[in-house]
């Protein structure tokens, strides 16, 4: 039987969102989605292909009457995908943050890239963190719109 997994992720409407690596801009997006993904032990490519249709397909764009009417893929946005296993950290016990329910870098780098993949294959505009680096994320959220989302077992929640 299959650990319960739930892939986390926050998402955030922006107009611009940027990363850097030690000093140096590794990715930047326009108008679109910055995606902070947190892979859980037990995830598989059918949580990461639920999160990519979700998210594509996700009303959270306002038409010409201002409502969230449009998806990523009507308004041509672009998306920034950043690996984030602090999403998984526990503080009910102590002081310190457990991360024992992330997945272990060699399973979930794979998964990131294959999230990556899949938005690419849906002819958005894909950049992208530094799996493992110490990263800082600038962006300008749009609304404000902020989403918490997990996937398990191919269902969105």
């Amino acid at each position: 039987m299959r650990q319960s997994a739930d892939m986390r992720v926050v998402l955030q409407r922006v107009s611009s969102a940027s990363v850097r690596v030690e000093g140096e801009t590794v990715g930047s997006i326009g108008r679109g989605l910055c995606l902070l993904v947190g892979i859980s032990e037990g995830d598989t490519p059918m949580e990461v292909e639920t999160a990519v249709s979700k998210i594509a397909t996700l009303r959270i764009f306002p038409d010409a009457n201002g409502r969230m009417n449009l998806s990523l893929e009507e308004v041509g946005g672009e998306v920034m995908v950043v690996s984030q296993f602090t999403l998984y950290g526990d503080v009910r016990r102590g002081r310190r943050p457990s991360f024992t329910r992330a997945a272990s870098p060699e399973s979930a780098a794979p998964m990131i890239d294959h999230m990556v993949g899949m938005f690419r294959a849906r002819g958005l505009s894909v950049a992208e963190g530094v799996f493992g680096a110490q990263m800082h994320v600038e962006l300008v959220n749009e609304g404000p719109v902020t989403l918490s989302l997990e996937f398990s077992e191919g269902a969105a929640h």
